[in-house]
């Protein structure tokens, strides 16, 4: 009899509170998410309305556009060296020791290796452009419908899951025979590879081909991303009918 009394005693005041904000937090969550989806229905209506090969087709036109400009950008004399948005640096650890290096007399040696990184970046992006084609060649009616009802940069996270390890693959051994042209890439990694161990840089830009190659994929998706984002932004001012209908479509 005592066990029932105390189940069935009134639950103080705080306990209903809880319990009416945790039922009201759920409501509006409930709400939000279907706002969302009420907000998506539309651009989904007119996606469909498209119909799948013309929205392939349009799709697959952009990002090959896009990938043909970032190679061309980066590709040319001084497209990495020159923008100041893919330049690639030493690492900053590394830095305080160029401007050592700058005191001591060896500001030469410290821009030549600058300079050779970024020159090696132009010669391996060159290299990108039949794989980034290849993959929009290879992509499913899934991959085109994720992509245009995805975010901003769903193409570009596309190029990044498809191409990276290929391109990895192509641009070290082009970084590599740069690199080797300087005297200053093996004191490079015999420096960083100190730092490394004691943990005063991290251990994948210990070695300058590496270094270089990750920086230069970095630079390569970042102008990718622009160029899809103008795009879906402003797809009447691509010139193409076909990008007008399909990103038009979605809203930009």
């Amino acid at each position: 009899m005592v066990t029932i009394f105390a189940a069935s005693w009134p639950q103080p005041r705080s306990s209903f509170d809880a319990l009416a904000r945790r039922v009201r937090a759920r409501a509006a969550g409930a709400l939000a998410t279907l706002a969302v989806a009420l907000l998506a229905l539309p651009a989904q209506a007119d996606l469909a309305a498209i119909g799948s090969k013309e929205a392939g087709a349009g799709l697959k036109e952009a990002l090959v556009r896009g990938a043909e400009y970032a190679v061309a950008q980066l590709g040319k004399p001084d497209g990495f060296l020159g923008n100041s948005k893919v330049k690639i640096p030493l690492p900053e650890p590394l830095q305080k020791v160029e401007s050592l290096g700058r005191m001591l007399g060896l500001s030469k040696q410290a821009d030549e290796l600058v300079v050779t990184m970024n020159h090696a970046a132009e010669a391996a992006v060159v290299e990108a452009k039949p794989l980034l084609v290849n993959a929009v060649k290879n992509m499913s009616v899934k991959d085109v419908y994720d992509i245009l009802g995805g975010p901003p940069d769903a193409a570009t996270r596309y190029f990044q899951k498809t191409t990276s390890d290929q391109l990895t693959e192509k641009f070290l051994p082009i970084v590599h025979q740069a690199t080797t042209r300087v005297s200053l890439s093996e004191k490079y990694n015999a420096f960083a590879g100190k730092a490394a161990k004691l943990k005063l840089l991290d251990e994948k830009d210990a070695d300058l081909d590496g270094y270089v190659t990750r920086k230069a994929l970095d630079g390569l998706f970042l102008m990718i991303a622009e160029q899809e984002k103008q795009i879906r932004e402003d797809p009447v001012g691509s010139g193409s009918k076909l990008l007008q209908k399909v990103f038009g479509a979605i809203g930009g």
